[in-house]
């Protein structure tokens, strides 16, 4: 939901990124919405407490007074989403949230803003990270390590089935819900991408070779991701992990390929190989990209005892059910000082900035 490690997905910033063209190639597809266009407002939520903070505002537990259900509220601040260039990025998230409905991708209701702030009303999803998860258990089994694989490669499908590039997968921004399933959430990097596009963005350590070269790039990126992501859950750690932070060393050694990867002896063979595939220097080469697209990933031997189908309909039990004491507990979250952040929301003055966010509607009462 909002990072644990510094990343440029942490940020969202880069210095070699040309906004313009990205945002040329943002306005040539328009997403449509899957569900009916909701209109909230603040005065509809109790807000409960905070769930995580990041660069442009948090994410909120709170309470809708109209059904008691709860929801998760993202709150970004205009102000710092303009001068930090991220207004596209923005946009974006709401438009390819609102165009998608999958079960194992969170769901966002309605979207609205005030003079100073953009609001997301989302799943309140009560599992916490996998990474946390992964933190507290060091690293996962084959066979729960597979399970998750699974389901998140079920999520990129469908994705890529919607020309939908994901760019920002890893643990942190997997969440597990009540019965133990994933929603993958922070759809911040997220556009549609019917060929290639180009732009650097995501976390360095799940970057492709390619998005590090500066090279135009296709959907297949995130296949690359996953394969990370496997390493990382069967081992503890990403491939090309290293204690001191050195992007540029890091970038180096993504670069060389997977063939220089240190795979610990635990890894059984088929594990190896399809993180192999998948991490594959090649695009060209690399599963999920290649003539029978994601039916490489599911038809690969690692996955073969699978069940994509009862998978797929939520029918196979979770290998770990998060610890949940009813409707609203949040404690698989961290604690974050409060600041009294939620009473600056909602408040009148001026907004030179509101423009820019078109589908955010404006519900406040003193505009």
């Amino acid at each position: 939901m909002y990072d644990h490690r510094g990343s440029i997905s942490t940020e969202r910033t880069s210095a070699s990124m040309d906004y313009s063209e990205e945002a040329v190639e943002n306005k040539r597809v328009r997403r449509t919405p899957t569900r009916p266009k909701g209109t909230y407002r603040l005065a509809d939520f109790i807000i409960q407490r905070t769930l995580g903070t990041g660069s442009f505002g948090r994410v909120h537990l709170v309470r809708s007074k109209h059904n008691l259900r709860f929801y998760a509220i993202k709150v970004l601040n205009k102000e710092r989403i303009v001068r930090m260039k991220q207004v596209e990025h923005t946009n974006n998230e709401q438009q390819m949230l609102a165009s998608v409905q999958h079960p194992f991708i969170i769901n966002l209701w309605g979207v609205f803003q005030d003079s100073g702030n953009l609001y997301m009303v989302m799943d309140f999803v009560p599992g916490g990270e996998l990474f946390t998860l992964l933190r507290r258990s060091n690293r996962f089994p084959d066979p729960v390590a597979k399970f998750y694989a699974a389901e998140v490669a079920l999520a990129l499908n469908h994705l890529h089935d919607e020309d939908i590039v994901y760019r920002d997968l890893k643990p942190e921004n997997i969440l597990l819900n009540g019965d133990g399933h994933i929603k993958i959430a922070d759809f911040g990097f997220a556009k549609s991408c019917e060929t290639t596009t180009w732009t650097l963005c995501g976390t360095p350590d799940y970057l492709a070779p390619e998005i590090i070269l500066q090279q135009r790039y296709n959907k297949s990126v995130d296949w690359y991701a996953l394969g990370v992501l496997i390493y990382e859950m069967l081992s503890g750690l990403p491939p090309y992990h290293q204690t001191e932070t050195n992007h540029m060393l890091l970038y180096e050694r993504i670069t060389r390929g997977p063939t220089h990867i240190k795979f610990p002896t635990a890894f059984n063979d088929n594990a190896t190989d399809i993180i192999m595939k998948l991490m594959e220097s090649d695009a060209s080469k690399r599963y999920g990209n290649l003539h029978h697209g994601a039916g490489d990933v599911f038809a690969h031997p690692w996955f073969r005892e699978v069940d994509w189908n009862r998978l797929a309909a939520r029918e196979i039990t979770a290998p770990y059910l998060p610890r949940i004491n009813g409707d609203g507990d949040a404690s698989a979250f961290d604690n974050y000082p409060e600041d009294n952040a939620a009473a600056l929301y909602g408040l009148p003055g001026p907004d030179p900035h509101g423009s820019q966010f078109p589908d955010f509607e404006y519900t406040a009462p003193s505009l």
